[in-house]
């Protein structure tokens, strides 16, 4: 299947950024996008190839784009249910082979036929760690709680694929990551303002009160999010440049930058 829109080809996020955006270490994700090769003393050399897609670029710039970052939640949801990588590697071959797709962490397939998979594979390999994944309820197979809950913070596009995340990161606030908003950053669902321009303003010194009546995002969440990062702004929530992507980006993605309303 060719697929050619923005959500697969478009570099939005740096490795820094997803990495905090599915509340992930910057090691584990660089892991996910660019492989490992490891050399341990006296063994032969252990390679692990990308599992999330990564278009390249140089290092700092944006490199990952946004159906990488969806590939990058269900690998979260994984490795949260402390399922070691390297045990669902060859479950993630088995899932391309099996759905037939390219990008099938970011499909619905995964969430429909997903579970039912990786349990047969389970079940033939005796591999109690995907087993994990998986508990049957009722009879069916599905992914357990917690992977359930990470794949309900997917939308996905009449497609298939995925189009919208609600991200991790942000446990008492509504934030999401869609390329028809904001460039794929961060921003509040709630007065559809960027993560970044609401908490800059705080950090500039204006209240609570004021930046939440400005940009229509609801003070409990903003709150939430200050109290997070009242010690400086991490890069995540920083504008690259003068506070926005450039105009090269805009026209690739299409769509326009949010601004407070």
């Amino acid at each position: 299947m060719a697929v050619t829109d923005a959500r697969f080809d478009v570099p939005i996020y740096t490795l820094a950024e997803g990495a905090r955006a599915l509340d992930v270490p910057q090691a584990t994700f660089q892991t996910w996008a660019r492989g490992y090769v490891r050399r341990p003393a006296g063994k032969s050399t252990v390679k692990g190839r990308p599992i999330i897609t990564d278009v390249g670029a140089a290092p700092g710039s944006p490199t990952i784009p946004f159906i990488g970052l969806a590939e990058g939640l269900v690998l979260a949801a994984i490795r949260k249910q402390g399922v070691p990588l390297q045990r669902i590697r060859p479950a993630i071959d088995v899932l391309q082979r099996e759905l037939g797709i390219e990008h099938r962490l970011a499909s619905r397939r995964l969430y429909t036929d997903g579970a039912e998979v990786l349990f047969d594979y389970a079940t033939h390999t005796g591999d109690e760690s995907v087993r994990e994944l998986v508990v049957v309820r009722h009879g069916q197979r599905v992914f357990s709680e917690i992977v359930d809950s990470y794949l309900r913070r997917v939308t996905f596009a009449d497609d298939g694929f995925a189009q919208r995340l609600r991200l991790p990161q942000y446990a008492h606030a509504q934030v999401i990551a869609d390329p028809r908003f904001s460039f794929g950053q961060p921003t509040f669902v709630h007065g559809r303002a960027r993560v970044s321009n609401a908490l800059g303003r705080f950090q500039s010194g204006d209240s609570i009160e004021t930046v939440a009546l400005e940009f229509g995002v609801p003070e409990a969440e903003l709150e939430t999010r200050c109290a997070l990062h009242s010690d400086g702004l991490p890069d995540l929530f920083r504008d690259r440049s003068l506070g926005r992507p450039g105009a090269g980006t805009a026209a690739r993605l299409g769509t326009p930058a949010c601004h407070p309303r």
